[in-house]
C-alpha cells in the first residue's frame, strides 16, 4: 500500500507541469524552491520505498527458493517410497508396499502442497519485480526533474537580478530624464551669453563715446577757425586792403592774385 501510495505521488509529480505552475504563481522563485522540496522530500521516500520493496521482493526470492528446494526433496521421497513398495511387492510382501505407497501418497501431497507455494510466491516475485520497476523508474525520472528544476531555479534567479539591475538602471535613466541637467546648463549658457552680449554692448558703447569726443575736438577747431576767419573778415573790413594781405590764405590769397594780374597787365600797355 504504502509502495503504490508513493508511486502515485511520483507520478503526479513527474507530470506536474511546471511551466503552468510558475505562470500562476505569485513568486516564481519561492514555487521552484517549494517543487525542489517536495521532490527531494518524495525522492528520499521513493528512495526508501524501492529499498524495502526491493528487500520484499528478496525476501520472497528466498521463500520461493526454499519453498522449490522442499518441493523438490518431497518429489524424491515420493519417488523413493513408491520405488520401495514395488521392490517390497515384488517380494510378495504386499502390506509393506502397501505402507511404502502410503509414505509415496503423503509425500506427493506434500509436494503439491510446496509446489502451490511456488506458484504462489513466484506470481508474488512477478508483482514486486514489476513494482520495483515502476518504482527505479519514478525515482530516476523524479532526479532528473529535480536537476532541471534546480537548473530552472537557478536561471529563473539569475533572470530574476538581471531584470533587477535593468530596472534600476532604467529607473536612474528615467530620473535623469526627470532631472535633465541639461536644461540648467542652457539656462547657465543663456546667461553667459547675455554677460557676453552686454560687454560687447558697453565696448561699443565706449567706443562710440570716444568717437564723438574726438569728433568734438574736430568740431571745436573748426568753430575756432571759423570765429579767426571772421575775425580777420571784420578787421579787413576796417583797415582796407592790408586785411587781406595780413591773411595768408583764403580771401587774403585771392586779392594777392587778383593784384598782381592787374599790375601785369599795366606794365604791357
Amino acid at each position: 500500500m504504502a509502495q503504490t501510495s508513493i508511486l502515485g505521488r511520483i507520478g503526479q509529480l513527474v507530470r506536474a507541469n511546471v511551466n503552468a505552475l510558475l505562470d500562476s504563481a505569485e513568486d516564481p522563485e519561492k514555487m521552484l524552491d517549494q517543487l525542489i522540496r517536495d521532490f527531494t522530500n518524495n525522492i528520499a521516500e521513493a528512495e526508501e520505498a524501492v529499498a524495502q520493496t526491493v528487500g520484499n521482493l528478496r525476501l520472497v526470492e528466498d521463500d520461493a527458493r526454499e519453498a522449490r528446494e522442499t518441493w523438490r526433496e518431497w518429489g524424491d521421497k515420493a519417488v523413493a517410497a513408491s520405488r520401495r513398495a514395488d521392490q517390497l511387492r515384488s517380494q510378495g510382501n504386499a502390506a509393506e508396499a502397501d505402507r511404502f505407497d502410503s509414505l509415496a501418497k503423503m509425500a506427493i501431497a506434500r509436494q503439491l502442497s510446496f509446489e502451490e507455494q511456488v506458484k504462489t510466491f513466484d506470481t508474488q516475485i512477478a508483482q514486486q519485480t514489476e513494482l520495483t520497476d515502476k518504482l527505479k523508474d519514478g525515482l530516476n525520472k523524479l532526479r532528473i526533474k529535480r536537476e532541471e528544476l534546480v537548473q530552472k531555479r537557478d536561471e529563473l534567479v539569475s533572470r530574476a537580478k538581471m531584470a533587477q539591475a535593468q530596472t534600476q538602471v532604467q529607473q536612474a535613466v528615467r530620473n535623469v530624464s526627470v532631472m535633465d541637467p541639461t536644461g540648467d546648463l542652457n539656462r547657465f549658457e543663456e546667461r553667459i551669453r547675455r554677460q557676453e552680449a552686454m560687454a560687447r554692448g558697453m565696448q561699443e558703447v565706449a567706443a562710440s563715446s570716444l568717437d564723438e569726443q574726438f569728433a568734438s575736438l574736430e568740431d571745436s577747431g573748426r568753430e575756432l577757425e571759423i570765429e579767426a576767419r571772421l575775425a580777420e573778415l571784420k578787421l579787413g573790413s576796417g583797415g582796407g586792403s592790408s586785411g587781406s594781405l595780413t591773411s595768408g590764405s583764403g580771401a587774403g590769397a585771392l586779392g594777392s592774385g587778383s593784384a598782381s594780374g592787374g599790375s601785369g597787365s599795366s606794365s604791357g600797355s
